[in-house]
Protein backbone atom coordinates (compact mmCIF):
# COMPACT_ATOMS: atom_id res chain seq x y z
CA UNK A 1 0.00 0.00 0.00
CA UNK A 2 1.24 2.86 -1.40
CA UNK A 3 1.11 5.65 1.85
CA UNK A 4 3.13 8.80 0.39
CA UNK A 5 0.17 10.61 -1.36
CA UNK A 6 -3.86 9.70 -0.21
CA UNK A 7 -5.33 7.23 1.94
CA UNK A 8 -9.05 6.56 2.46
CA UNK A 9 -10.04 6.60 6.41
CA UNK A 10 -12.85 5.87 8.78
CA UNK A 11 -13.27 7.45 11.93
CA UNK A 12 -15.40 5.20 14.57
CA UNK A 13 -16.14 7.86 17.24
CA UNK A 14 -18.86 9.04 18.87
CA UNK A 15 -20.03 12.17 21.21
CA UNK A 16 -22.95 12.36 23.72
CA UNK A 17 -24.55 13.72 27.23
CA UNK A 18 -21.94 11.38 29.05
CA UNK A 19 -19.12 11.43 26.61
CA UNK A 20 -19.11 14.80 25.51
CA UNK A 21 -17.81 16.58 22.53
CA UNK A 22 -14.19 16.71 22.29
CA UNK A 23 -13.69 13.26 20.93
CA UNK A 24 -15.64 13.72 17.39
CA UNK A 25 -14.16 17.42 17.86
CA UNK A 26 -10.62 15.86 17.54
CA UNK A 27 -11.48 13.33 15.13
CA UNK A 28 -12.77 16.61 12.54
CA UNK A 29 -9.73 18.46 13.27
CA UNK A 30 -7.09 15.15 11.72
CA UNK A 31 -10.32 14.50 9.01
CA UNK A 32 -9.56 18.38 7.81
CA UNK A 33 -6.15 17.63 7.61
CA UNK A 34 -6.48 14.28 5.76
CA UNK A 35 -9.18 16.00 3.49
CA UNK A 36 -6.71 18.99 2.86
CA UNK A 37 -4.24 16.46 1.52
CA UNK A 38 -7.21 14.84 -0.75
CA UNK A 39 -7.63 12.09 1.70
CA UNK A 40 -11.18 10.88 1.63
CA UNK A 41 -12.61 10.67 5.36
CA UNK A 42 -16.03 8.56 6.34
CA UNK A 43 -17.59 8.66 10.10
CA UNK A 44 -19.26 6.00 11.99
CA UNK A 45 -21.43 7.08 14.83
CA UNK A 46 -23.72 5.63 17.21
CA UNK A 47 -26.95 8.09 17.73
CA UNK A 48 -26.69 8.77 21.25
CA UNK A 49 -28.50 11.67 22.83
CA UNK A 50 -26.15 14.35 22.61
CA UNK A 51 -24.72 13.05 19.46
CA UNK A 52 -23.09 15.56 16.41
CA UNK A 53 -23.99 13.47 13.29
CA UNK A 54 -25.51 16.62 11.85
CA UNK A 55 -22.64 18.94 12.60
CA UNK A 56 -20.25 15.96 11.30
CA UNK A 57 -22.05 16.30 7.91
CA UNK A 58 -22.56 19.85 7.89
CA UNK A 59 -18.47 19.59 7.23
CA UNK A 60 -19.23 17.57 4.33
CA UNK A 61 -18.22 13.90 6.05
CA UNK A 62 -20.69 11.18 5.09
CA UNK A 63 -21.87 9.37 8.80
CA UNK A 64 -23.16 6.01 8.85
CA UNK A 65 -25.45 5.65 11.78
CA UNK A 66 -25.62 2.98 14.49
CA UNK A 67 -28.89 3.09 16.43
CA UNK A 68 -28.95 3.86 20.06
CA UNK A 69 -30.12 1.89 22.59
CA UNK A 70 -31.69 3.37 25.10
CA UNK A 71 -32.28 0.43 27.44
CA UNK A 72 -28.91 -0.23 27.55
CA UNK A 73 -27.63 3.24 28.90
CA UNK A 74 -30.07 3.46 31.68
CA UNK A 75 -30.08 -0.41 32.97
CA UNK A 76 -26.62 -1.59 32.06
CA UNK A 77 -24.06 0.22 34.26
CA UNK A 78 -21.49 -2.90 34.53
CA UNK A 79 -18.80 -3.08 36.96
CA UNK A 80 -15.35 -2.65 35.54
CA UNK A 81 -13.83 -5.93 35.97
CA UNK A 82 -10.20 -6.48 34.22
CA UNK A 83 -11.57 -7.17 31.01
CA UNK A 84 -13.58 -4.63 30.87
CA UNK A 85 -12.71 -1.02 30.14
CA UNK A 86 -13.81 1.66 33.22
CA UNK A 87 -15.90 3.55 30.40
CA UNK A 88 -17.98 0.35 28.78
CA UNK A 89 -21.04 1.90 29.50
CA UNK A 90 -20.59 5.00 27.13
CA UNK A 91 -20.72 2.51 24.16
CA UNK A 92 -24.64 1.86 24.06
CA UNK A 93 -24.05 -1.81 23.22
CA UNK A 94 -21.77 -4.61 23.93
CA UNK A 95 -18.52 -4.23 22.28
CA UNK A 96 -19.17 -7.50 20.36
CA UNK A 97 -22.42 -5.94 18.79
CA UNK A 98 -20.78 -2.29 17.84
CA UNK A 99 -17.84 -4.24 16.16
CA UNK A 100 -20.87 -6.65 14.01
CA UNK A 101 -22.20 -3.14 13.36
CA UNK A 102 -18.86 -1.14 12.20
CA UNK A 103 -17.38 -4.22 10.37
CA UNK A 104 -20.55 -4.59 8.06
CA UNK A 105 -20.25 -0.88 7.03
CA UNK A 106 -16.10 -1.16 6.54
CA UNK A 107 -16.86 -4.75 4.64
CA UNK A 108 -17.95 -2.82 1.35
CA UNK A 109 -15.29 -0.48 0.99
CA UNK A 110 -11.95 -1.18 3.24
CA UNK A 111 -10.74 2.08 4.28
CA UNK A 112 -6.70 2.14 4.39
CA UNK A 113 -7.22 3.45 7.97
CA UNK A 114 -9.83 3.11 10.63
CA UNK A 115 -9.29 5.45 13.32
CA UNK A 116 -10.58 5.12 16.39
CA UNK A 117 -11.14 7.30 19.44
CA UNK A 118 -13.54 5.95 22.09
CA UNK A 119 -13.23 4.83 25.88
CA UNK A 120 -15.28 2.18 25.39
CA UNK A 121 -13.11 0.20 23.18
CA UNK A 122 -10.12 -1.90 23.51
CA UNK A 123 -7.66 -4.65 22.06
CA UNK A 124 -11.18 -6.85 21.82
CA UNK A 125 -12.72 -5.02 19.55
CA UNK A 126 -9.92 -3.43 17.35
CA UNK A 127 -8.67 -7.19 16.94
CA UNK A 128 -12.24 -7.87 15.48
CA UNK A 129 -12.44 -5.07 13.18
CA UNK A 130 -8.48 -6.35 11.42
CA UNK A 131 -10.82 -7.27 8.11
CA UNK A 132 -12.05 -4.42 8.15
CA UNK A 133 -9.17 -1.93 7.47
CA UNK A 134 -5.50 -2.06 6.49
CA UNK A 135 -4.01 -0.01 9.34
CA UNK A 136 -5.57 0.87 12.65
CA UNK A 137 -5.08 3.75 14.90
CA UNK A 138 -6.21 4.27 18.24
CA UNK A 139 -6.64 8.05 19.97
CA UNK A 140 -6.24 7.46 23.35
CA UNK A 141 -5.67 9.65 26.83
CA UNK A 142 -6.39 7.20 29.71
CA UNK A 143 -3.59 4.15 29.16
CA UNK A 144 -5.96 1.89 30.99
CA UNK A 145 -6.49 -0.36 28.90
CA UNK A 146 -4.59 -2.86 26.11
CA UNK A 147 -4.96 -1.81 21.92
CA UNK A 148 -4.14 -4.16 18.72
CA UNK A 149 -3.13 -0.75 16.78
CA UNK A 150 -0.54 -0.20 14.30
CA UNK A 151 -0.42 3.72 15.46
CA UNK A 152 -1.12 5.18 18.88
CA UNK A 153 -1.92 8.73 19.81
CA UNK A 154 -2.44 10.74 22.90
CA UNK A 155 -1.66 13.90 23.23
CA UNK A 156 -1.49 14.59 26.87
CA UNK A 157 1.11 16.77 28.49
CA UNK A 158 3.62 14.90 30.27
CA UNK A 159 2.21 11.05 28.49
CA UNK A 160 5.36 9.20 27.70
CA UNK A 161 5.95 6.00 25.71
CA UNK A 162 6.83 3.86 28.61
CA UNK A 163 2.73 4.44 29.63
CA UNK A 164 1.80 2.49 26.53
CA UNK A 165 4.56 -0.13 26.36
CA UNK A 166 2.81 -3.18 28.41
CA UNK A 167 -0.62 -2.12 26.69
CA UNK A 168 0.35 -2.16 22.74
CA UNK A 169 2.26 -4.89 21.12
CA UNK A 170 6.20 -4.24 20.08
CA UNK A 171 5.18 -3.16 16.21
CA UNK A 172 3.00 -0.41 17.43
CA UNK A 173 4.26 3.10 16.84
CA UNK A 174 3.33 5.46 19.57
CA UNK A 175 2.81 9.41 19.30
CA UNK A 176 2.93 11.05 22.93
CA UNK A 177 2.94 14.26 24.39
CA UNK A 178 1.27 17.24 23.36
CA UNK A 179 3.60 18.17 20.73
CA UNK A 180 0.65 15.63 18.74
CA UNK A 181 -2.58 17.53 19.73
CA UNK A 182 -4.92 17.72 17.55
CA UNK A 183 -5.75 21.47 17.03
CA UNK A 184 -7.52 23.30 13.54
CA UNK A 185 -5.15 25.63 12.08
CA UNK A 186 -6.68 28.89 12.73
CA UNK A 187 -4.68 27.94 16.19
CA UNK A 188 -1.24 27.91 14.84
CA UNK A 189 -2.08 30.88 12.48
CA UNK A 190 -3.43 33.24 15.95
CA UNK A 191 -0.47 31.94 17.91
CA UNK A 192 1.94 35.31 17.58
CA UNK A 193 -0.67 37.58 17.66
CA UNK A 194 -1.96 36.29 20.72
CA UNK A 195 1.40 35.25 22.14
CA UNK A 196 2.50 38.80 21.81
CA UNK A 197 -0.76 40.25 23.02
CA UNK A 198 -0.34 38.13 26.33
CA UNK A 199 2.90 40.00 27.29
CA UNK A 200 1.46 43.14 27.89
CA UNK A 201 -1.50 42.35 29.52
CA UNK A 202 -4.43 42.70 32.41
CA UNK A 203 -7.65 41.05 33.46
CA UNK A 204 -10.14 42.88 31.29
CA UNK A 205 -12.08 40.24 29.25
CA UNK A 206 -12.43 36.82 30.87
CA UNK A 207 -13.52 33.62 28.89
CA UNK A 208 -15.57 31.06 30.39
CA UNK A 209 -16.41 27.55 28.58
CA UNK A 210 -17.02 24.30 30.01
CA UNK A 211 -17.24 22.04 26.37
CA UNK A 212 -20.05 21.47 24.19
CA UNK A 213 -22.40 19.61 26.60
CA UNK A 214 -21.91 20.72 30.33
CA UNK A 215 -23.96 17.89 31.73
CA UNK A 216 -23.58 19.54 35.17
CA UNK A 217 -23.85 23.08 34.74
CA UNK A 218 -20.57 23.99 35.71
CA UNK A 219 -20.94 27.33 33.58
CA UNK A 220 -23.27 27.99 35.79
CA UNK A 221 -21.94 27.48 38.77
CA UNK A 222 -18.90 29.86 37.55
CA UNK A 223 -20.66 32.80 36.96
CA UNK A 224 -22.87 32.34 40.18
CA UNK A 225 -18.96 32.35 42.17
CA UNK A 226 -17.69 35.33 39.71
CA UNK A 227 -20.29 37.29 41.77
CA UNK A 228 -18.31 37.84 44.10
CA UNK A 229 -15.14 37.76 43.09
CA UNK A 230 -12.57 40.61 42.85
CA UNK A 231 -12.88 40.96 39.10
CA UNK A 232 -12.09 44.75 37.74
CA UNK A 233 -15.57 46.81 37.23
CA UNK A 234 -14.47 47.26 33.27
CA UNK A 235 -14.27 43.48 32.88
CA UNK A 236 -16.12 42.15 29.99
CA UNK A 237 -17.21 37.97 30.29
CA UNK A 238 -17.94 35.82 27.35
CA UNK A 239 -19.71 32.52 28.07
CA UNK A 240 -19.35 29.94 24.82
CA UNK A 241 -21.78 27.02 25.27
CA UNK A 242 -23.25 24.18 22.35
CA UNK A 243 -26.29 24.38 21.46
CA UNK A 244 -26.82 20.87 23.13
CA UNK A 245 -26.13 21.95 26.48
CA UNK A 246 -29.38 20.96 28.73
CA UNK A 247 -28.46 24.15 31.01
CA UNK A 248 -28.52 26.77 28.20
CA UNK A 249 -31.40 28.97 29.49
CA UNK A 250 -30.68 28.92 33.38
CA UNK A 251 -27.11 30.08 31.98
CA UNK A 252 -28.65 32.74 29.82
CA UNK A 253 -31.00 34.15 33.12
CA UNK A 254 -27.98 33.97 35.15
CA UNK A 255 -26.00 35.77 32.79
CA UNK A 256 -28.55 38.77 32.86
CA UNK A 257 -28.27 39.09 36.49
CA UNK A 258 -24.33 39.77 36.31
CA UNK A 259 -22.69 42.68 37.72
CA UNK A 260 -20.15 42.81 34.48
CA UNK A 261 -21.54 42.68 31.07
CA UNK A 262 -21.84 38.98 29.95
CA UNK A 263 -22.45 37.78 26.62
CA UNK A 264 -23.21 34.11 25.44
CA UNK A 265 -22.37 32.88 22.21
CA UNK A 266 -23.21 29.39 20.73
CA UNK A 267 -21.80 26.94 18.17
CA UNK A 268 -19.50 29.70 17.50
CA UNK A 269 -16.91 29.00 14.94
CA UNK A 270 -14.08 31.46 15.96
CA UNK A 271 -13.01 29.68 18.96
CA UNK A 272 -9.59 30.49 18.32
CA UNK A 273 -10.70 34.53 17.51
CA UNK A 274 -12.02 34.33 20.61
CA UNK A 275 -9.74 32.83 22.88
CA UNK A 276 -6.71 35.04 21.48
CA UNK A 277 -8.78 38.36 22.54
CA UNK A 278 -9.68 36.79 26.13
CA UNK A 279 -6.76 37.83 28.78
CA UNK A 280 -7.99 35.35 31.00
CA UNK A 281 -9.86 31.65 30.74
CA UNK A 282 -12.04 29.53 32.85
CA UNK A 283 -12.50 26.12 31.24
CA UNK A 284 -12.50 22.32 31.27
CA UNK A 285 -9.25 20.83 32.02
CA UNK A 286 -10.36 18.77 28.19
CA UNK A 287 -8.69 18.68 24.90
CA UNK A 288 -9.56 22.55 25.22
CA UNK A 289 -6.44 22.81 26.94
CA UNK A 290 -4.37 22.27 24.38
CA UNK A 291 -5.58 25.28 22.66
CA UNK A 292 -5.24 27.56 25.17
CA UNK A 293 -1.42 26.75 25.19
CA UNK A 294 -1.09 27.26 21.84
CA UNK A 295 -2.24 30.67 21.99
CA UNK A 296 -0.37 31.17 25.48
CA UNK A 297 -4.19 31.93 27.69
CA UNK A 298 -3.73 31.94 31.70
CA UNK A 299 -6.17 29.18 32.52
CA UNK A 300 -8.44 28.59 35.75
CA UNK A 301 -9.17 24.81 35.45
CA UNK A 302 -12.45 22.79 36.39
CA UNK A 303 -11.88 19.08 36.54
CA UNK A 304 -15.40 17.80 34.62
CA UNK A 305 -14.56 14.26 34.79
CA UNK A 306 -11.68 11.81 36.51
CA UNK A 307 -9.97 10.99 32.90
CA UNK A 308 -9.16 14.89 33.25
CA UNK A 309 -7.28 15.01 36.37
CA UNK A 310 -4.26 13.67 35.15
CA UNK A 311 -3.92 16.38 32.46
CA UNK A 312 -4.71 18.95 34.86
CA UNK A 313 -2.22 18.09 37.15
CA UNK A 314 0.66 18.59 34.39
CA UNK A 315 -0.75 21.75 33.25
CA UNK A 316 -0.81 22.58 36.81
CA UNK A 317 2.64 21.63 37.55
CA UNK A 318 4.47 23.08 34.35
CA UNK A 319 3.19 26.40 35.07
CA UNK A 320 0.50 26.98 32.25
CA UNK A 321 -2.83 26.58 34.63
CA UNK A 322 -4.12 26.45 38.10
CA UNK A 323 -6.93 24.07 39.33
CA UNK A 324 -9.71 25.41 40.65
CA UNK A 325 -11.49 21.72 41.47
CA UNK A 326 -14.38 20.21 40.11
CA UNK A 327 -17.41 21.92 39.85
CA UNK A 328 -18.49 22.20 43.58
CA UNK A 329 -14.84 23.24 44.34
CA UNK A 330 -15.80 26.36 42.44
CA UNK A 331 -17.00 28.80 44.60
CA UNK A 332 -14.18 28.60 46.99
CA UNK A 333 -11.26 28.22 45.22
CA UNK A 334 -12.40 31.01 42.13
CA UNK A 335 -12.16 34.22 44.21
CA UNK A 336 -8.80 33.20 44.96
CA UNK A 337 -7.80 32.09 41.34
CA UNK A 338 -8.44 35.02 40.10
CA UNK A 339 -6.59 37.54 42.92
CA UNK A 340 -3.80 35.53 41.64
CA UNK A 341 -3.88 36.38 38.39
CA UNK A 342 -4.63 40.12 38.93
CA UNK A 343 -1.05 40.47 39.30
CA UNK A 344 0.08 41.39 35.66
CA UNK A 345 3.51 39.51 35.86
CA UNK A 346 1.55 36.15 37.12
CA UNK A 347 -0.75 36.49 34.22
CA UNK A 348 2.71 36.43 32.11
CA UNK A 349 4.23 33.94 33.44
CA UNK A 350 1.34 31.55 33.00
CA UNK A 351 1.45 33.04 29.45
CA UNK A 352 5.04 31.80 28.68
CA UNK A 353 4.71 28.50 30.27
CA UNK A 354 1.88 27.57 28.22
CA UNK A 355 2.95 28.85 24.70
CA UNK A 356 5.76 26.14 25.56
CA UNK A 357 3.03 23.06 25.69
CA UNK A 358 1.72 22.77 22.05
CA UNK A 359 2.55 25.18 19.02
CA UNK A 360 -0.78 23.92 17.27
CA UNK A 361 1.25 22.00 14.66
CA UNK A 362 0.10 18.28 15.88
CA UNK A 363 -2.07 17.00 13.22
CA UNK A 364 0.47 17.94 10.84
CA UNK A 365 2.74 15.56 12.86
CA UNK A 366 0.10 13.41 13.16
CA UNK A 367 -0.44 13.02 9.32
CA UNK A 368 3.56 12.18 8.61
CA UNK A 369 3.54 9.40 11.14
CA UNK A 370 0.28 8.29 8.94
CA UNK A 371 1.69 8.36 5.85
CA UNK A 372 4.95 7.31 7.26
CA UNK A 373 3.91 3.87 8.60
CA UNK A 374 4.53 0.79 6.49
Amino acid sequence: MTMNHTMSVAFRVDASLDIGTGHVMRCLTLADTLSSQGSPCRFICREHEGHLIEHIRSKDYPVHVLPASISYRMGHQKSPTTKTPAHSNWLGCDWQVDATDTLTILRDDVPDWLVVDHYALDERWESALREGCQKLMVIDDLADRSHACDLLLDQNLGREACDYISLVSSHCRLLTGSQFALLRPEFAALREFSLQTHQTTRLKSLLVTMGGIDLNNATGKVLEALKTSPLPPDCQITVVMGARAPWLEQVHAVAAAMPWTTEIQVNIDNMAQVMAESDLVIGAAGGTSWERCCLGIPSLLVILAENQIHGANALEEYGAARILGTPEDIHHTLSDGISILMNSAEMRNMSTAASKITDGYGSARVLKAMESSE
